[in-house]
């Protein structure tokens, strides 16, 4: 069952005097089942953060989201008010930002940061919500929760303060976790633990997940589903099984062939040639056609459209038309 549907979604940046546009987010479809996890994934400025903002509408003054729908649990979220939507972040979608430092507030110690969205969703007192949060540390496998409640979050390790947003965000029980690089400045052993923290949350309470990522080796071990972003535009998606063996678009192709691999003898690690395009100034056709080793004439002049390589496999491409 469907939980979370977008329609031909698309976010742009304008500038200042509207000279600018950036097509951050363009005519993306998408769905998330229910107890299901979708990965993301593409290079740096792909548009994968600004989708989840878009999901959540929590976008900057110059973004602006100029067409589709966003049905979330039957309801289209566009259509809500603020005030309406400020129920929904934190108690129905709720989200792992990049950088825990950031996330967090200075000032205020971890129990009162756990506690406030008890206390702003559910109307929790101040020592029934501290209750909680001292729980749901313990959820997150942070030792000794009522000490740590205590502590601000400059005390706290990096892979601590991930655990700490990670706790806030299942705090009151979302039915979607969006996670965007929640493991990118962790050290290899704490990132394994939080993955398998991550899972079990799932497993336990139900949810369902959007994991925004680089690393395909988090892909093949987390989700069920991936899609793959570039230029902003949905250029592939289906089951992560189905992509890894039989991915159909070139740029899917080439990350792959990217992955390190410890048995296969290679000396130098393979690479994308080129930079990704100018976000202002894409090129005509395929987006990814400049950089392209399977490039048609017909790339450079039309952008393909999306075609269904196999059941729940899509694909933009010429080469799958």
């Amino acid at each position: 069952m469907k939980l979370l549907e977008l329609r031909h979604l698309s976010t742009h940046y304008v500038s200042a005097r509207g000279a600018r546009v950036t097509r951050a987010v363009d005519d993306v479809s998408l769905t998330v089942g229910e107890g299901e996890t979708l990965g993301i994934v593409g290079e740096s400025g792909s548009g994968k953060t600004t989708l989840a903002l878009s999901l959540l509408r929590l976008l900057p003054p110059a973004a602006r989201i100029v067409s589709g729908e966003i049905w979330f649990e039957g309801e289209d979220l566009l259509t809500k008010s603020h005030r309406e939507m400020r129920r929904v972040r934190g108690k129905r979608i709720a989200m792992i930002l990049q950088d825990p430092l950031a996330s967090l507030n200075p000032l205020f110690t971890v129990g009162d940061q756990v506690a406030e969205p008890l206390r702003v969703h559910e109307g929790a007192s101040r020592g029934s919500a501290w209750a909680r949060a001292r729980e749901l540390l313990r959820a997150v496998r942070i030792a000794a929760p009522e000490t740590r409640v205590r502590e601000y979050p400059h005390q706290l390790s990096g892979g601590m303060r991930q655990r700490i947003v990670g706790a806030i965000a299942i705090s009151c029980g979302p039915r979607l976790l969006i996670a965007d690089e929640p493991t990118t400045s962790l050290d290899l052993t704490i990132q394994a633990q939080y993955l398998q923290l991550l899972r079990d949350l799932q497993r336990d309470r139900g949810l369902s997940m959007i994991f925004i990522t680089h690393n395909l080796g988090i892909v093949a071990r987390m989700c069920d589903h991936v899609a793959v972003m570039y230029a902003g535009r949905l250029v592939e998606a289906g089951p992560v099984a189905r992509i890894f063996s039989s991915a159909a678009h070139p740029y899917t192709q080439a990350l792959l062939e990217s992955i390190p691999r410890m048995a296969d003898g290679r000396k130098r690690l393979t690479a994308i040639d080129g930079q990704p395009p100018d976000p202002v100034a894409l090129p005509p056709g395929c987006a990814f056609h400049p950089r392209c080793p399977k490039v048609l004439d017909r790339c450079r002049k039309e952008a393909p459209p999306e075609v269904r390589v196999a059941a729940s496999h899509t694909s933009r491409c010429w080469l799958a038309s």
